[in-house]
């Protein structure tokens, strides 16, 4: 158990959590470094910022336990760049590969490549197209690191390199590999694997209906206005045939269920919410509270040079967890009293909406990994400040 007192959250003071990583100052160098040390690659050394399992067969989208004993010297590094219906694969010592992205061509590859446990291979995210290579290399014990795109680019540029083909885009990803090291995946459980889905299609369900609804209000023709209330009927019952599912999931597993408990005690934190931390953050409540707002990037980062002073923003981080944090925020701010207190008064200092928000954000998000660290329910803090008697 942590030796603090939760009520600190609730006043806007800074958590002794006595782990290491970032400084509360914005000024301090590394800090804006966060999210590339979290969430863009992580090397193979032992880190602070790792998250550690909570079980020992628990399987996680994060490196663990296991990359602690990897001599990243000894590893051979593969790039492939993957296609949607294409892999090229630069093979050590040998021209590049390119095969079919189907199961039987890529059981065919596991044969051509170095020995399981001595390779790092390394692949872009390409929203989703990596998913069967991916899943077919860790059943093979392979280690296996997702990048992203971006950054390979921004790495080919460094060096030169402004052609682009997937042989070219291959080698690039290889020597990014030798570089950068990132790090590696784990296998998901199925369970987990399908829990995640359901929380993303209930996701795209709701973009679906916000387009719907703005179609609504720009067209005039009857028939029009009857085919777009029909599908917006449709994506309302689907999307409530998912809500019953995802509790249904919750529900069924004791671990999920317990940490949907303590996250929705928060108020303005509800089922969908609780989800997606838990598919999406599974960091949560294993870092310190600069580490974790970084990770969901929602934290500030320095635009400094010179004697200038730029504009603090947030970038990078976890899209959907942001997301689903906003949303919650948007409601915490007139239902929570924490928060609800926090927003006035950054609203009587003449702070924007935006800004408001943002940072209601990110102290809703240290509240929930200050909550999940403890295993401790919410607790307003008039309610603290007077217990109840008997």
């Amino acid at each position: 158990m942590f030796d603090f007192d939760v009520s600190l959250l609730a006043e806007g003071r800074e958590i002794p959590d006595g782990s290491e990583g970032l400084t509360a100052d914005r000024q301090t160098p590394g800090t804006s470094d966060a999210v590339r040390q979290l969430d863009r690659g992580q090397g193979f050394g032992s880190s602070p910022n790792r998250r550690q399992s909570r079980c020992k067969s628990a399987a996680s989208s994060h490196s663990r336990d296991r990359d602690k004993t990897m001599d990243e010297n000894s590893l051979t590094v593969v790039g492939i760049d993957v296609a949607k219906r294409t892999l090229e694969v630069a093979l050590p010592g040998k021209k590049s590969l390119e095969i079919k992205n189907n199961t039987k061509e890529i059981t065919n590859l596991l044969k051509k490549l170095p020995e399981a446990g001595q390779a790092l291979i390394v692949l872009e995210a390409t929203g989703g197209y990596e998913n069967l290579l991916v899943g077919e290399l860790l059943v093979a014990g392979y280690h296996v690191a997702r990048v992203n795109p971006r950054q390979v680019r921004r790495f080919a540029q460094a060096l030169g390199i402004l052609a682009k083909t997937d042989r070219i885009d291959a080698a690039v990803i290889t020597r990014f590999g030798e570089q950068i090291r990132p790090r590696t995946l784990s296998p998901l459980s199925q369970p987990h694997v399908e829990l995640q889905q359901l929380v993303l299609r209930r996701r795209q369900l709701v973009d679906l209906r916000t387009m719907e609804s703005n179609r609504l209000e720009q067209v005039t023709a009857k028939p029009a206005i009857k085919s777009i209330r029909k599908v917006l009927k449709v994506i309302e019952s689907q999307i409530a045939e998912l809500d019953e599912e995802i509790a249904q999931r919750i529900d069924s597993d004791e671990q999920w269920k317990n940490q949907a408990a303590l996250l929705s005690s928060v108020p303005g934190v509800g089922t969908v919410t609780a989800a997606t931390l838990i598919t999406d953050l599974p960091e949560l409540g294993e870092l310190n509270r600069q580490e974790i707002a970084a990770l969901a990037g929602l934290a500030p980062f320095n635009r400094d040079s010179g004697k200038q002073r730029g504009k603090r923003s947030i970038f990078g981080g976890r899209a959907r967890v942001r997301a689903v944090i906003y949303m919650a925020a948007v409601t915490a701010m007139r239902w929570n009293p924490a928060l609800r207190e926090f927003n006035q008064r950054l609203e009587s200092q003449g702070k924007l909406f935006k800004v408001r928000v943002t940072a209601c954000m990110r102290k809703l998000l240290v509240i929930l990994n200050t909550i999940k660290k403890t295993q401790t329910p919410w607790q307003s803090p008039h309610e603290r400040a007077h217990p109840a008697v008997g």
